[in-house]
């Protein structure tokens, strides 16, 4: 049976919510795919649900193609798993927690790491149960500060989680070099392009990790390529660290006074006025930049963290937080931010735009651990022997020659600063180029964490327990609907891929006659019996105008239109992607339409 747009469930509008920024959350309210129910949270309408079950399914189809085996898991789980991990510490503020009326601790899943090794756990005993893959399709809860972008960045969304178990090395990277195949194959019939990055594994830990991410101006990560075909996320990209300098020659590093210069800008000028060198003039990168930031730990408290950067550098506090946990012995997600007045004030050795690493004054030196209490992580460019201006903790005060490793230390080294157009790409296949895009799945080796911590151990063929090995396969399907209709649409309305439009065919009736109806519904006919499904707007009173619209925002690929071509015995069939229009005669419109909508699935299939 076709949906009838006169009995169907859908209300279009024609102007944009208010709280829609993004053209995909835009479209999909307008069109009748979702509605907000809260912030970050969308109830799903007969359209939406839909496309977003044809995606479920071509996800299902790719999975089971590997091996893989669907379970599903309550998004409402104890907190004993994740307390057992740390992660009931480690996420913070950033999932849902509840008691029952027991007052025992719950939580809304925000990922399924623990309950996943714990299933394994309870049923498997021996390596020739293993390798193993088995994924869900769930709904996950992340208490995000602010959700945006609609179905982008929300607090509620669906994800497939899958993953593998395994004993050897080898059938943990088969496992891995599966998904990831699927996962690209995914991503071709869904018509939309990815890009997959080197990336970093964030708060659940592993190793060997990418990123599938989609181009586009509004994404939140950042990535970069070469011509020579490196790509990561900027997270993951490694600065290439310069040889150590010999300093044996270098002169004694000398204070001076420097009024008013507590900017990169003011200081480079003043060094360049009073202290000029023979060689050539000061620059930003000749000083060392120290910045103060707050490390916010899962438990809300704060430490005082100083990056010692080049000047000519801008910090990225996102890039630094995917290391800075391990770096301060921290577990879970850490968020950093600037450092406020009250940060300040609780260390008054820290002059605001004079820090620096220290000097034989009488201020405490960073980077000598005990000195201060206050961890010094520096850029890689910071090499022993290196030489900087900076600051000499007393206000108007700077130091010249500074040497790194001769007269001040450093307690770690962080990629810290934002990667820019043309730095080197760390494995030389030449300059970086910067673009945005947005994260469409993650895949990673996660190893024996979730393990260790649980238990997860079966007798080898020695008879000896053994520790499983873990990889963790993520897809956000919510977040690949939005992202398509990001990609495919134009100013008039969404423009879905064949393969998963909401029907194969949106027909319009256009006309008082009943001849006109007559027309349709027996093309309808047609049409069903061929195996096609059609979205039918048969409403009697609604202009040609607005059925017109209605078609063209809702996205289906395939318009035909019964109409006044009726009296010459014509169909109208438009294609909605090129927007191109031609007449069939009545007789042959069947096989025209059918012929078409297979064009457009074969197009897609041979992306």
């Amino acid at each position: 049976m076709p949906l009838r747009l006169s009995h169907l469930f859908l209300r279009t509008l024609r102007d944009n919510p208010a709280d829609a920024e993004v053209a995909s959350h835009q479209l999909l309210v307008r069109a009748g795919y979702i509605r907000r129910a809260a912030p970050g949270v969308y109830t799903w309408l007969p359209l939406g649900l839909t496309v977003l079950r044809k995606i479920e399914e071509i996800v299902r189809e790719e999975m089971h193609r590997i091996g893989a085996q669907e379970v599903h898991f309550p998004a409402l789980l104890p907190k004993e798993p994740y307390e057992a991990t740390g992660r009931w510490d480690d996420y913070g503020d950033g999932i849902f927690r509840l008691k029952d009326r027991k007052e025992a601790d719950y939580l809304l899943a925000p990922t399924h790491e623990e309950v996943f090794t714990l299933l394994v756990k309870d049923l498997y005993s021996s390596y020739k149960d293993l390798p193993l893959s088995i994924y869900q399709i769930q709904t996950k809860y992340r208490d995000e500060a602010r959700p945006r972008a609609g179905l982008l960045r929300g607090r509620e969304f669906i994800m497939k989680d899958s993953y593998s178990f395994a004993l050897t090395e080898e059938d943990q990277r088969a496992a891995y070099d599966a998904h990831r195949e699927a996962y690209l194959r995914i991503f071709d019939r869904l018509g939309l392009p990815v890009v997959p990055v080197n990336a970093v594994s964030g708060a659940m830990g592993g190793s060997a990790s990418e990123e599938f991410l989609f181009p586009c101006d509004i994404g939140e990560d950042t990535f970069v390529e070469s011509d020579g075909g490196f790509r990561a996320n900027v997270e993951a990209v490694t600065t290439p660290t310069p040889e150590p300098i010999d300093h044996t020659n270098l002169p004694a590093a000398q204070v001076h006074h420097t009024p008013g210069t507590n900017t990169i800008a003011t200081l480079v000028d003043a060094a360049n006025t009073d202290q000029p060198r023979d060689d050539r003039a000061w620059t930003a990168a000749d000083t060392l930049k120290n910045v103060v930031v707050a490390a916010v730990l899962p438990d809300g408290s704060r430490r005082i963290v100083v990056l010692g950067v080049p000047g000519d550098r801008e910090v990225d506090l996102k890039r630094a937080e995917a290391t800075i946990g391990g770096l301060i012995g921290v577990g879970g997600e850490v968020a950093l931010e600037a450092a406020n007045e009250a940060d300040l004030k609780k260390n008054p050795g820290l002059v605001r735009g004079y820090i620096g690493p220290g000097l034989a004054l009488d201020a405490p030196v960073l980077g000598n651990e005990g000195s201060t209490g206050i961890t010094y992580l520096v850029d890689p460019r910071v090499v022993a022997g290196s030489s900087w201006i900076t600051g000499a903790n007393e206000a108007d005060q700077h130091v010249f020659g500074l040497v790194a490793g001769r007269d001040f230390g450093w307690d770690g080294i962080i990629e810290a600063v934002v990667v820019q157009e043309g730095d080197p790409a760390p494995d030389g296949s030449g300059p970086l180029r910067t673009r945005r895009g947005i994260e469409m799945g993650h895949i990673f080796h996660l190893g024996t964490r979730y393990a260790e911590a649980l238990g997860l151990q079966v007798l080898d063929v020695n008879g000896k327990l053994a520790t499983v090995t873990m990889g963790s396969y993520g897809f956000g399907v919510t977040r690949a609907l939005a992202a398509i209709a990001e990609a495919t649409h134009d100013e008039k309305g969404l423009i879905w891929p064949a393969a998963i439009a909401p029907a194969d065919v949106h027909l319009v009736a256009t006309g008082k006659g009943d001849e006109v109806y007559a027309a349709a519904e027996s093309l309808i006919t047609q049409l069903e019996e061929a195996g096609l499904s059609v979205i039918y707007d048969d409403r009697p009173k609604v202009s040609p105008g607005v059925k017109f619209g209605d078609a063209e925002l809702l996205g289906v690929p395939m318009l035909v239109t019964v109409g006044r071509g009726l009296k010459n015995g014509t169909i109208e069939l438009k294609d909605r992607r090129s927007g191109e229009s031609h007449e069939v005669p009545v007789e042959e419109a069947a096989a025209a339409v059918l012929d078409h909508v297979q064009g457009l699935h074969d197009v897609q299939g041979a992306r």
